[in-house]
């Protein structure tokens, strides 16, 4: 999607964090957008700061009747969706024997789930006017385990394969609809906070950047930062695991990372 001036965007989660930067950025870029979110008052709070063509609307991206009524609502009040960031994810800190069923359904249905439900809603009408672009915010965790974050890695290793999947479907039809997949580490929102990593923590500024950019030049896999992905993959690939285990938990720490985490407060 090399020129967003005058596209529709569409960013879950969009009244905070990094969603919240990128619908900024969008809106820099005279594109139309549209944020979803679970908190109105954050909603009512960034409508307000920002100006130019921006909407709000109250989603619980895992709930899939409210993704449906919502999405019914912006197709007939604002119009076709040209790009789709499903941005939207919770974290829950703890070992898996402590998570409620509760946590693990949660972590399972807003954050992979949801984008997917979401985009079933959007994806028909690109594909009919055969132009779109689907971003979707996984999670370096999605490459590489982690004790205390068992429930969400799995969510983003799901999300990974779900997405590039979509990316393969999408060039299989032949349809000019892109797909990009970004792969964070952790980002300096409240969602992670507490965490304590050798490999330094992004800024949200740079990191939404960093997407938007992703996005305007069709990028297929993105880590933030880039080096993220050769030391996961290529070290899953070249290592015994018992090495790979000394490698990422000694050496890089990061199987420790979650021993201080707290959480974004309530």
């Amino acid at each position: 999607m090399k020129y967003l001036k005058g596209k529709t965007v569409l960013i879950t989660g969009g009244a905070s964090g990094i969603g919240k930067i990128m619908a900024r950025l969008m809106l820099e870029r005279k594109a139309k957008v549209i944020i979803w979110d679970i908190n109105q008052v954050s909603i009512d709070a960034t409508l307000s700061e920002f100006s130019g063509d921006v909407f709000g609307f109250r989603v619980d991206v895992a709930d899939v009747e409210q993704i449906q009524l919502t999405a019914k609502k912006v197709k007939q009040e604002i119009g076709v969706v040209d790009v789709l960031i499903n941005n939207a994810g919770i974290v829950v800190g703890k070992y898996f024997n402590e998570h409620s069923v509760a946590d693990i359904a949660n972590t399972i249905n807003i954050n992979t789930i949801g984008p997917m439900y979401v985009t079933k809603e959007f994806l028909g009408d690109m594909l009919d006017q055969n132009s779109g672009h689907i971003c979707n915010i996984a999670s370096s965790g999605g490459l590489i385990s982690n004790p205390k974050m068992s429930a969400y890695a799995a969510s983003k290793w799901a999300l990974i394969g779900w997405s590039d999947s979509l990316r393969l479907e999408m060039k299989q039809m032949n349809k000019n609809v892109t797909v990009t997949t970004i792969m964070p580490y952790y980002i300096h929102t409240g969602m992670f906070d507490g965490v304590r990593s050798k490999i330094p923590i992004l800024e949200p500024e740079a990191a939404a950047r960093t997407i938007v950019k992703a996005i305007e030049k069709n990028k297929v896999m993105v880590t933030i930062p880039g080096y993220i992905y050769r030391l996961t993959r290529v070290g899953q690939a070249i290592l015994p695991l018992t090495i790979f285990d000394w490698f990422a938990g000694s050496v890089l720490g990061i199987y420790k990372t979650m021993e201080h985490f707290t959480g974004r407060k309530k």
